[in-house]
């Protein structure tokens, strides 16, 4: 009996993928299915254009000019065809008398408002889960959230008026024990106090309603386990209620130290004067008054371009060190 052979296989190219479909028909498919997708979910696209439209006009079409660091910037001429200098103006940046000043102002304030912003709304939530009063709760609730929209010209209005040596309620009350009136914001170091206590008032509501929608997902069933094995309310707050909101916390935590060198302009520009100015220079106000006021756009745009490039470090490191000890992250 003759043995038949069958023809060699042929091994596919180094540039031939054998699982891949064919080019045209591969993209006509992902075509079909796009369409198909659209037709199905078109509202949810609608929904999501406004924001994705935004973060483009916005955010990303401006980071072409953050070339104008770089440059001797002329509005006559434009930011593309005015003189290219380089790293001239980081150099002048980074030998300027007040950069490390201003440096170590917007970390320490930053830092401050990030360590003492976290845990309270977490400790917020968790006291008005436990709330069996739904009325009570719910005007807990609202009078905790109403502050976020309040504007902030409005907030240093009122931080003024009840900081006020003369007729604020705080020196007022002073008075009552003796004490005689201080001006609270004329003091380097009362400044960073309240801005991040005011801060903390404006925003703990807002933050603390994250915290409630990821504690309302938890299993109802883990704590009448824990009730069952004898837990306290604290035992089941530690080890039910924060297990559970831990991932929420993490991605909170990331985002916050992400945006540290990224802090409110406004604010500390409204509440700054002549007598606080050591502590209430910071970067944000200081690209202000180089950019605008002076109009040293190059140079207000490469103190701009290196305070975004220490918020990405830092928030790459901080993202790094959370996956490793929790095994989450910003991008899991």
């Amino acid at each position: 009996m003759s043995a038949t052979t069958s023809p060699p296989l042929r091994s596919p190219s180094a540039n031939e993928d054998p699982a891949r479909p064919a080019g045209p028909a591969h993209r006509r498919r992902r075509w079909s299915e796009a369409r198909k997708s659209w037709r199905l979910h078109w509202q949810l696209y609608l929904l999501v254009s406004v924001p994705v439209a935004y973060f483009i006009v916005f955010k990303y079409i401006p980071m072409a000019f953050n070339v104008i660091a770089f440059k001797d910037y002329s509005p006559v001429l434009g930011p593309w065809a005015s003189e290219w200098v380089g790293l001239e103006n980081f150099e002048r940046l980074f030998s300027n008398p007040v950069f490390v000043d201003l440096l170590t102002n917007t970390f320490l304030l930053s830092f401050y408002v990030v360590l003492a912003s976290f845990p309270i709304p977490i400790l917020l939530a968790l006291a008005l889960n436990e709330i069996g009063n739904g009325w009570f709760k719910r005007t807990v609730q609202m009078v905790t959230y109403a502050p976020y929209f309040i504007s902030t010209v409005v907030v240093v209005s009122m931080i003024i008026l009840v900081l006020s040596p003369r007729i604020g309620i705080v020196n007022q009350v002073l008075a009552l024990f003796g004490v005689a009136p201080v001006d609270f914001l004329g003091e380097p170091d009362a400044f960073r106090h309240i801005y991040v206590w005011s801060d903390v008032w404006q925003t703990a509501g807002y933050a603390a309603v994250i915290y409630l929608a990821a504690l309302a997902g938890i299993d109802p069933a883990l704590h009448e386990a824990a009730k069952i094995d004898g837990a306290s309310r604290l035992q089941r707050i530690r080890y039910v209620d924060l297990p559970g909101i831990m991932p929420t916390a993490v991605i909170m935590l990331i985002l916050g130290v992400g945006n540290m060198m990224a802090i409110g302009f406004e604010k500390a520009y409204l509440l700054q004067n002549n007598l606080n100015l050591a502590q209430s220079e910071i970067i944000p106000t200081y690209v202000y008054k180089t950019g605008l006021i002076n109009a040293d756009f190059s140079m207000a745009a490469a103190v701009g371009l290196f305070n975004s490039v220490v918020n990405l470090c830092l928030l790459l490191v901080v993202n790094f060190a959370a996956k490793r000890v929790t095994g989450r992250g910003l991008w899991r």
